[in-house]
């Protein structure tokens, strides 16, 4: 199955979308010398999927989008697509804990595995990992570093009308 890479700068750093004709199969944070170093593709090189998805991140990251639209196909355990598929469900500028999904997919007990399922989603952004926090409310763990972490949750919390909160 051929897959497409396209990259999206964002004020946070370069984003690598990686997709086949009809999904999307990962989304992540990478160094800025391994994106410049592969070859550029135009829109009409990419499947209709990969140009969706490219739009709609650059819509989320002015502003103007708070719910995605894609085909999402990432590759994980029955118990990761579980969590992953919660994720999804936690609102725009709002976040929840670890132990909430936990008790919403129905294994309380299953914390840490949550979060290790949190720490691996391959689709950052559009699959909400930024939105979960500690039962606290502190931020704990993120993939792209805690900076972006606090940076996501701001933004959406800015654009969602409600206070900013002070990490």
């Amino acid at each position: 199955m051929k897959q497409y890479k396209a990259y999206y700068p964002s004020e946070i750093g370069l984003l690598e979308i990686v997709a086949t004709e009809e999904s999307i199969i990962s989304i992540l944070f990478v160094d800025e010398k391994a994106g410049a170093a592969t070859e550029s593709l135009t829109q009409a090189d990419l499947p209709s999927v990969m140009v969706a998805c490219l739009t709609q991140v650059d819509e989320y990251f002015r502003g103007e989008r708070q719910e995605f639209s894609l085909s999402l196909t990432p590759a994980g355990t029955d118990f990761q697509q579980t969590v992953w598929r919660q994720l999804i469900t936690v609102p725009f500028g709002q976040t929840a804990s670890y132990l909430e999904i936990a008790r919403q997919i129905g294994n309380e007990k299953a914390v840490r595995a949550v979060g290790a399922a949190n720490g691996q989603n391959p689709i950052v952004i559009i699959v909400p990992c930024h939105r979960i926090v500690g039962s606290n409310g502190q931020l704990t763990g993120y993939g792209g570093g805690l900076w972006r972490k606090a940076w996501l949750l701001n933004h959406e919390k800015r654009l969602s009308g409600q206070q900013l909160a002070l990490f």
